[in-house]
């Protein structure tokens, strides 16, 4: 599968009391390469778990690999901080819609409903996997 993983998704992986654990370590047993990811996404998930080792640890097992440089990709994204502003996109968020973008065959893994909202190109619909409604 090819994927990038959202902060929710690595803070479902990673926490066992989260609603969404099953779920995230279900996907985890099929992935059959890294999901990319970004450094905020890292630093947000490292905040909600308390913990900078717990997310550093996925990238250096090979579960994640960090395939994103923000300082080569300001301008777009300026414009997507602009073109979103009223819903005050965080970084991360903004990070991910580049990277699908970037890698348009890569599927975002998340938990964040924003995401059915954002754009890719400024009007595709971005491929999502989430977790069932339960």
């Amino acid at each position: 599968m090819k994927g990038i993983a959202d902060t929710g998704f690595i803070v479902a992986f990673r926490n066992r009391d989260d609603r969404y654990h099953a779920w995230a370590v279900e996907l985890a047993r099929a992935l059959d390469e890294p999901l990319l990811t970004c450094e905020s996404v890292l630093s947000e998930a490292a905040f909600h778990l308390g913990s900078s080792e717990a997310a550093l640890d996925l990238v250096a097992a090979g579960m994640l690999e960090v395939a994103f440089d923000c300082s080569r990709n300001i301008e777009q994204l300026r414009e997507l901080a602009a073109r979103y502003a009223d819903l005050n996109p965080d970084l991360a968020d903004l990070c991910l819609v580049r990277m699908s973008e970037i890698h348009s065959r890569h599927t975002i893994i998340t938990v964040d409903g924003d995401f059915r909202i954002y754009r890719r190109n400024k009007r595709d619909a971005i491929p999502l996997l989430c977790p069932p409604k339960k």
